[in-house]
């Protein structure tokens, strides 16, 4: 399988900084009970294929990324490198995510690694969509 790299200056990917963003409105998600919740209609940065917002701080247990993927779904990552620990961002146009670092680990939806240094899958949540909601759980 042919892997796309994400394009990022040696520097970015030496300090391992992503690309994908927190959202724009910090107020469209909240975590209770083991459980994210993300309001659809305040995180437009993932109203399109292909986008995804990194969701951090607010008692979260870890670092999550949401994304939606390419495959029309909806997906959520432990937004941590098996290798590293740097954050992941999704590839344009590819059904994977990949390590901000200069390894530049690729991982598929399903979390397994297909390219780069990282031995253990990335960690994904099970994603629920309901009422314009998205329920990611992290138990």
């Amino acid at each position: 399988m042919e892997v796309t790299i994400l394009k990022r200056s040696f520097l970015q990917r030496l300090f391992g900084l992503p690309v994908t963003q927190p959202p724009q409105d910090p107020h469209c998600w909240r975590y209770e009970g083991g459980e994210v919740v993300v309001d659809l209609s305040r995180a437009p940065e993932i109203t399109r294929r292909g986008g995804g917002i990194r969701l951090e701080g607010k008692g979260l247990p870890d670092r999550v990324l949401v994304i939606h993927g390419e495959d029309g779904r909806y997906h959520a990552f432990r937004n941590r490198c098996g290798h590293m620990g740097r954050r992941l961002d999704p590839v344009p146009g590819t059904e994977t995510v990949q390590c901000c670092s200069v390894g530049k680990t690729t991982y598929d939806y399903g979390g397994k690694a297909l390219h780069g240094p990282a031995k253990k899958p990335a960690g994904c949540h099970a994603v629920q969509v309901e009422d314009g909601r998205i329920r990611i759980s992290l138990r």
